[in-house]
């Protein structure tokens, strides 16, 4: 039986290699522009639309945030205020450390919050952040741990796009973009009611 169950497998398990072998590298965006300063984006009011979809690529959730980035020294802290379009409301705080630069010129960050579990590990060059970090995500009365691997790609002085896919064992189970709002962008329309959707 467990023969059987091996030989089924074997095929996906070469599947996710390849995949992984095919993910994008931050290298290689590094001569993409604008280029990202991850603290200078952020710090301040910016305010963020964004939606989850599952991996049938279902439209499940749409939310907005409002974010406040304060920068001391090297270490950037992000207090998000959530609304889902439930009702429910949520709050994240990032405290975010710019470990500085790595030999290959990429800048390296650690970053926690009390919903990941242990540290998120990010890279920044050219015009994107690459994060990865396993999430604590409430479903009911459970909670189960999620991997994200979130890209945020600047496209100009106001704006950035961001992409997660959501895995669990290895299998996609979702994924969230959102568009990030700063400067006159988030002014003209922020910040976001929060009371009601």
């Amino acid at each position: 039986m467990f023969a059987r169950l091996a030989s089924l497998l074997a095929p996906l398990g070469l599947l996710i290699t390849l995949s992984a072998c095919a993910a994008q590298n931050i290298k290689d965006v590094s001569d993409r522009a604008p280029t990202l300063d991850l603290e200078a984006f952020f710090e301040g009011d910016v305010i963020a639309y964004g939606i989850f979809e599952d991996y049938t690529q279902s439209l499940k959730r749409q939310f907005r945030v409002n974010i406040l980035g304060t920068v001391a020294g090297d270490t950037l802290t992000l207090e998000e205020d959530f609304l889902y379009d439930d009702g429910e409301t949520q709050r994240r705080v990032w405290v975010i450390q710019n470990l500085g630069q790595s030999e290959e010129g990429v800048t390296l960050y650690e970053g926690r919050a009390d919903d990941i579990n242990g540290v998120a590990r990010g890279e920044v060059a050219g015009n994107a952040l690459h994060w990865r970090y396993s999430l604590a995500l409430p479903v009911g009365d459970a909670s189960y741990d999620i991997t994200f691997d979130d890209w945020i790609y600047q496209q100009d002085d106001h704006v950035a796009i961001n992409r997660a896919r959501l895995t669990k064992f290895g299998f996609e189970v979702g994924s969230v973009t959102l568009v990030f709002l700063r400067g006159k962008a988030a002014e003209a329309i922020g910040p976001l009611n929060l009371e009601a959707w």
